[in-house]
């Protein structure tokens, strides 16, 4: 290697003394640039600091009288090569650069072996070895970070190692950060519109007089449908003695305190876009029956039930006598009537 110290030594044999001679490349040694020492055994070949201009093909005769002896030596002296001839960024994508460059002009005076390639972060500015021992004159760079920016280099390779000096790109491997844009999944929109449908019918029932009652029914439907209350097919509306609710699909008519004029056959009718449907009941509304539970002389003493009547209901009430020989007659005179709480 370039530096080194050469000293050979090259041992012979002859009587008389053989005359040695030293040539390279077929022309006498400069003995400013090497030295040479004979003895009667031996010829040593020095260089204190080997160059490369010492390398070629040095040969050494041995001669005594008519008879000649030769041997040729080949010295190579090597250094580091230079760093390669050019080098560019040829693309960049995704998170991958490509790089292209050259062999060195300057391969120190051997043949190149591989190339190391490095990377260098735009931010930080320390490189990191990519690739070693490379021996194309062009890679990918890959696994780049998003939103850095690179450069390159890459040093020549041979039997003595790596080169000291470098090729670097010129320009920036900017790798861009992607906007991610979710797409969601596209999905067919249901339709749940329907026409009213109703889930619970109406019941007929029996209701008494002065006592609060309440039908029921439930319906569904979308949108949701509206709901309207008909008496014998006539709309109730806002009649105060009627409470009209409809709460998650449960319909409900409660109807106050009714007499029996109030009897009949009572339907809720649900309506929207899509259609209407009705349900029907009939309610009976049965007056309040009294019974004859003992009597002495002209006052009689009666039981009514239900047995919470209330005497503001006492109005209905109509006091009518049987006997089990004689027909019903009603009383001509105004009857004192008992309740029992």
């Amino acid at each position: 290697m370039a530096g080194e110290q050469i000293n050979l030594v090259i041992p012979f044999n002859g009587k008389p003394k053989p005359v040695v001679t030293w040539t390279k490349d077929g022309e006498p040694l400069d003995p400013k640039k090497v030295n040479v020492r004979n003895s009667d055994k031996d010829s040593i070949l020095f260089i204190r600091k080997s160059e490369r201009e010492h390398s070629g093909n040095y040969e050494m005769s041995v001669k005594v009288e008519s008879f000649e002896d030769k041997a040729t030596l080949i010295i190579q002296v090597v250094e580091l090569p230079g760093p390669p001839s050019s080098m560019k960024l040829v693309d960049c994508w995704g998170f991958n650069a490509a790089l292209e460059w050259t062999p060195p002009k300057d391969t120190g005076n051997t043949e190149i072996t591989g190339y190391t390639i490095q990377k260098a972060d735009k931010k930080t500015g320390e490189w990191f070895t990519v690739l070693e021992h490379y021996h194309r004159l062009n890679a990918t760079i890959s696994d780049l970070i998003m939103g850095n920016s690179y450069s390159f280099r890459v040093f020549a390779e041979n039997k003595c190692g790596r080169g000291e000096d470098a090729a670097v790109t010129k320009g920036l491997a900017e790798i861009k950060k992607t906007g991610i844009v979710y797409k969601p999944p596209e999905y067919q929109e249901h339709d749940f519109s329907e026409a009213p449908k109703f889930t619970a019918p109406l019941s007929d029932r029996a209701a008494t007089v002065g006592y609060t009652t309440k039908l029921l029914c439930a319906v569904r439907g979308s949108p949701k449908p509206k709901i309207e209350w008909l008496k014998n097919q006539m709309i109730i509306g806002d009649d105060p003695k009627f409470r009209q609710i409809s709460n998650q699909g449960v319909c409900s008519l409660e109807i106050r305190k009714p007499c029996s004029f109030d009897g009949g056959v009572y339907t809720c009718r649900a309506r929207n876009a899509h259609g209407e449907a009705t349900v029907a009941c009939k309610l009976e509304v049965k007056r309040a029956r009294c019974l004859v539970t003992s009597s002495e002389k002209a006052d009689v003493a009666l039981s009514l039930w239900p047995p919470r009547l209330g005497r503001e209901n006492m109005a209905d009430a109509t006091l009518s006598w049987r006997s089990d020989t004689s027909p019903a007659f009603r009383s001509p005179a105004s009857p004192k009537l008992t309740t029992a709480d």
